[in-house]
């Protein structure tokens, strides 16, 4: 089968999760915000780049509607088509409408507003593609599909904002981009152990949990492993699955990243090392340096230690930081020219280079650069 994925707010990323997941080989990228995946199935659940999936169809829209289960219809339109505009999607809509009711069918259509394709957010708060008769059709030029779903906003920030354990200082990374760097280690792997070694709060140890993967977190504060422990406590008990004797297994204990012995079996290793001081303004030259060298430096310890200790071919998606120096421009920790000699390869991707793996938003002055490297 064929998928229609609309992509995130940083698309190469998001290319670069579907790449690991599904293989380079099965996805497409048609459009600057969409690709197209050949699998036999899409969850979103366990994607945090990608916004909507929606399966693509070869029979008339019609005929597909026609063969809905009995029952009142739900139907929105988004067509991502390079000149599509809202006033064309509505006339779409309210023909699909029409027709529909002349075969005595009771729809509901979700507008459009002054966009051709419906927010991620609008999709899933009308449930489109994830309950019966609640149906989105989604366009882009010769391509048609019905939606299987949007990214679940409610659940991200329930597990982002809920958790009781949340510290500003050491930065919150949010649950989405968690799941993106344990696909980015894991390759989208339903079994195993993944290692954060500089666990914060544990955002990462919860989506493992959450995926299916056993997690295994050290942090040089105690203080964190405390709060980490809140935390995983705190959505096991909303988890049953989480409750049963099969459940992942979870592990926590202080550890200075730099020198520590990890003594659990590592199958990846996902993690996002310390950013720095939070800042408010754009570092001048010296400051930049200054912190630039901290962070290699920090780095460059942590891969010299874990070398010994983690099997070849074993993958580590690392979010680092990196920093504003203009308008759209940031310059991150300068590790490639040193990975031959620490035993490394960076891992490389079709449709992103090295450069694109660059996660912030609008106005931050410290953003996320994603390195994935491999034990040679």
């Amino acid at each position: 089968m064929n998928f229609l994925m609309v992509l995130g707010r940083e698309p190469k990323i998001s290319l670069a999760e579907l790449e690991v997941v599904f293989s380079a080989s099965k996805v497409k990228q048609i459009a600057p915000n969409l690709a197209i995946v050949t699998a036999h199935s899409v969850s979103l659940d366990r994607l945090g780049g990608s916004l909507k999936a929606a399966q693509i169809i070869d029979e008339p829209v019609q005929d597909y509607l026609s063969n809905l289960p009995e029952g009142k219809i739900t139907l929105g339109i988004s067509d991502y088509s390079t000149h599509a505009n809202p006033r064309k999607t509505w006339e779409l809509a309210l023909k699909y409408k029409n027709m529909l009711k002349r075969h005595g069918r009771n729809v509901r259509l979700v507008p459009n507003g002054k966009n051709a394709v419906l927010p991620s957010a609008t999709s899933h708060h009308n449930q489109l593609g994830e309950k019966t008769n609640h149906i989105e059709i989604v366009k882009y030029g010769k391509y048609t599909a019905i939606s299987i779903g949007t990214q679940n906003i409610t659940s991200y920030a329930k597990r982002d904002f809920n958790r009781p354990a949340r510290d500003a200082f050491v930065g919150m990374l949010p649950p989405k981009l968690a799941q993106i760097l344990i696909n980015l280690a894991t390759s989208g792997a339903k079994t195993g152990t993944v290692l954060d070694p500089f666990c914060g709060t544990g955002v990462i140890l919860q989506e493992s949990a959450l995926m299916g993967l056993s997690a295994y977190g050290t942090d040089l504060s105690e203080k964190m492993i405390q709060y980490s422990q809140k935390n995983l406590d705190w959505i096991t008990e909303r988890t049953p699955r989480l409750q049963k004797q099969s459940a992942p297994k979870l592990r926590l204990e202080v550890g200075d990243a730099t020198d520590h012995k990890w003594t659990s079996p590592i199958d990846y290793v996902a993690s996002e090392i310390y950013l720095g001081h939070p800042l408010s303004n754009i570092p001048g030259e010296v400051k930049f340096r200054e912190f630039q060298s901290q962070a290699k430096d920090l780095l460059t310890a942590f891969l010299k230690n874990i070398h010994s200790q983690i099997p070849s071919g074993a993958t580590l998606a690392l979010a680092t930081p990196a920093w504003k120096r203009g308008a759209g421009v940031y310059q991150g920790v300068n590790i490639l020219d040193d990975l031959d000699k620490l035993g490394y390869n960076a891992v490389k991707y079709r449709y992103a280079s090295y450069d694109d793996l660059l996660y912030f938003r609008e106005g931050q002055i410290v953003a996320r650069q994603i390195i994935v490297l491999r034990k040679k």
